[in-house]
């Protein structure tokens, strides 16, 4: 692995990760409802880390 790759950009299952929001209005999480790290503006589906990180076990890769 090259040295700019994170943990985020490792097996992703559901492609990229939206921006992270620079301070509130924070987007929901369409799991629990809890605040994301994501911005309110962003399109699409937004986690928050507790439910960000079981849905990464739930998809891991495994092998």
């Amino acid at each position: 692995m090259s040295d700019d790759v994170t943990d985020r950009d490792y097996c992703l299952a559901g492609g990229e990760h939206p921006p992270r929001a620079d301070g509130p209005p924070y987007a929901a999480c369409v799991q629990c409802q809890e605040p994301t790290e994501y911005p309110e503006t962003y399109k699409g589906i937004t986690l928050c880390p507790v439910c960000e990180w079981r849905e990464a076990e739930r998809t891991a890769c495994s092998g």
